[in-house]
């Protein structure tokens, strides 16, 4: 099934228009997304994969059609698909990667609060999750995240179904994961909080992969440490003002995605 959104054809007639105008809100964020991972260098070809739940009662989410490129995203070329992975909606490429179906649904399924989940393969991320101390609290940045963090076990590509459980059993309530060996992932309500998250965990990996470049580090007090788990637990709150910025700084760089 082929279908293209535009948001001037959204008429305002009822409820279900409501769905369909919320629906598309989520669409041009995760579109959004998907183009700032490309501008900030973070996309790995076709693969990783960023999702967003579709609003309404079907359980169903939304992720890139596989094949095109980050910085190729459209509102309308994403693929919605149900909790068994079959496409209910494609944007002209009915693709999905199975990988990515695989770690997405685990998260929709297994946190009714996570309404986008985002999922990279970056460098420092990945280099972050392969050190045998993960990530260190070399940074304010880091210890900023350190609270909202947890770890899965490499596995194999995530191709098993069988992995979902455990997944979202390390996952827990946290909304940062380091994938070990793999990459990063985070999850939060919306696609602006998930992206918050993303930043702040790529650039405690950023920062720490460089730190230990330079040679022994030095780490900050316990005190200090825990104080900033402290101050840390309203990090998701400043997708508030970073998400019109980030949305303001994708339109002077890479404008389309809202189509």
């Amino acid at each position: 099934m082929t279908t293209k959104h535009t948001n001037s054809a959204i008429p305002d007639d009822g409820p279900a228009d409501e769905l369909r105008r919320a629906e598309w809100q989520v669409r041009t964020d995760l579109a959004a997304a998907y183009r700032l991972v490309a501008l900030f260098g973070w996309d790995d070809l076709v693969f990783t994969h960023l999702s967003a739940r579709v609003p309404g009662p079907e359980h169903h989410f939304l992720i890139n059609p596989y094949g095109l490129l980050f910085h190729e995203i459209t509102a309308s070329s994403l693929v919605k698909v149900d909790q068994n992975g079959e496409v209910v909606e494609s944007g002209g490429v009915s693709r999905v990667n199975p990988a990515g179906f695989t770690i997405h649904s685990a998260v929709h399924m297994g946190r009714e609060d996570a309404g986008s989940v985002m999922h990279l393969h970056a460098p420092d991320g990945v280099a972050v999750s392969a050190h045998r101390d993960g990530l260190l609290p070399l940074s304010q940045t880091a210890m900023l995240c350190l609270d909202h963090l947890c770890y899965h076990e490499y596995e194999g590509v995530a191709l098993n179904l069988g992995e979902r459980e455990r997944l979202i059993k390390d996952l827990g309530n946290k909304s940062m994961m380091l994938l070990r060996n793999h990459g990063v992932l985070t999850a939060g309500r919306d696609v602006p909080e998930t992206f918050t998250y993303l930043y702040f965990l790529m650039k405690a990996c950023e920062i720490q992969v460089r730190a230990l470049a330079c040679g022994p580090a030095h780490l900050p007090s316990e005190q200090a440490i825990a104080t900033t788990a402290e101050q840390s637990q309203q990090l998701g709150k400043a997708s508030a003002l970073t998400w019109p910025a980030l949305k303001r700084l994708l339109d002077s760089k890479n404008p389309g995605y809202a189509v």
